[in-house]
């Protein structure tokens, strides 16, 4: 990994909250898709002491991204519990343990597939930021939050830091969206040249209805040309049967607002926050060329509150090993006391 924050500026107990066609723009919406101590004074002192450095340790609270869940992160929750962090991975509305799998995705129909309506088509980018929000203020109960995003999770980003600014001490995007006024939403973002490249373009959505109101892709599909396409995109370098499994985790369906909602950041409050950006150098997905493109952008319009910027050699789905994950977040800890 390297620490490239020259270029571009200055600068827990693992646990699960509840709480990405038919044209080109078709096929674009899918692919958006912590030990007491005892004082000389007494027990009762050493407590108070013990308490006091606990509350002055961050709980990290991590955001998902289109298809995924809190599931994925287990092993980063694993790794940071181990540590003695606080961490919790929230599962979006929708998500996780309130998802909906369509029976036509579980039994592999793949004519009903196209058909089967999803609740997810009522979710919106405001029900992800109120969801979010509620799980930052109880993690703030407890001492500083570092709120952590990957992929399509950094819209929720952007949005939850214009909420509540004051509750977050440090904001991480893990190869995350990150829209500005030159680039409001994440289909704006996939348009520019820099997005064009990437290799979501190249897994095929299922071909629902009109006004479904979702984008569905089918990952259980047995179509070699859909794994080839996805594991390309989300894990090029890792073994097939550790993409199989990942594809497994990840869900079916994602509302169609998402692509088009105004994510946007605002500079007067999202941008006092101080902010990191985890950049993945082999990511397919979200081509480096997109991330330096959202760095800049968002050092624009906060030039005195630029992005720290980390590069580690990882792909969209992020380092398969989850301790180095681990260690840029614990890096990002300590800037927090």
């Amino acid at each position: 990994m390297s620490d490239t924050s020259g270029m571009h500026g200055n600068g827990v107990v693992g646990g699960v909250a509840d709480g990405e066609g038919r044209s080109r723009r078709g096929m674009l919406r899918a692919a958006v898709a912590g030990a007491g101590a005892v004082a000389v004074g007494g027990a009762g002192a050493g407590v108070a002491h013990a308490d006091g450095r606990r509350r002055s340790a961050p709980t990290f609270v991590i955001v998902h991204g289109s298809s995924g869940n809190s599931y994925g992160y287990a092993p980063l929750l694993a790794e940071l519990g181990l540590r003695g962090h606080r961490a919790v991975a929230v599962d979006l509305p929708g998500h996780g343990a309130g998802a909906y799998l369509p029976v036509s995705y579980q039994t592999q129909d793949l004519e009903a597939l196209k058909s089967e309506p999803s609740p997810l088509s009522e979710v919106t980018l405001t029900d992800f930021v109120a969801h979010v929000t509620a799980v930052v203020r109880r993690a703030h109960r407890v001492g500083p939050v570092v709120l952590v995003g990957q992929s399509m999770g950094g819209a929720t980003l952007n949005r939850v830091a214009d909420e509540v600014p004051e509750l977050i001490s440090h904001l991480v995007y893990a190869s995350a969206y990150c829209p500005t006024p030159k680039h409001s939403t994440l289909m704006s973002l996939m348009m520019t040249q820099e997005g064009l490249t990437s290799a979501l373009f190249k897994i095929p959505p299922v071909r629902t209805v009109p006004g479904l109101g979702v984008n569905r892709v089918n990952w259980r599909s047995g179509d070699p040309a859909l794994f080839a396409a996805a594991k390309e995109a989300l894990a090029a370098d890792w073994p097939d049967a550790e993409v199989r499994m990942q594809l497994n985790l990840m869900e079916p369906d994602e509302s169609a607002a998402l692509p088009t909602s105004d994510a946007s950041a605002r500079p007067e409050r999202w941008g006092r926050i101080p902010r990191t950006y985890l950049r993945f150098t082999e990511d397919r997905a979200i081509p480096p060329a997109l991330q330096d493109l959202m760095i800049r952008e968002a050092d624009e319009l906060t030039p005195r509150n630029r992005f720290r910027v980390r590069s580690l050699a990882a792909t969209h789905l992020g380092p398969r090993d989850p301790r180095e994950f681990a260690d840029e977040l614990e890096l990002v800890a300590r800037l927090c006391r």
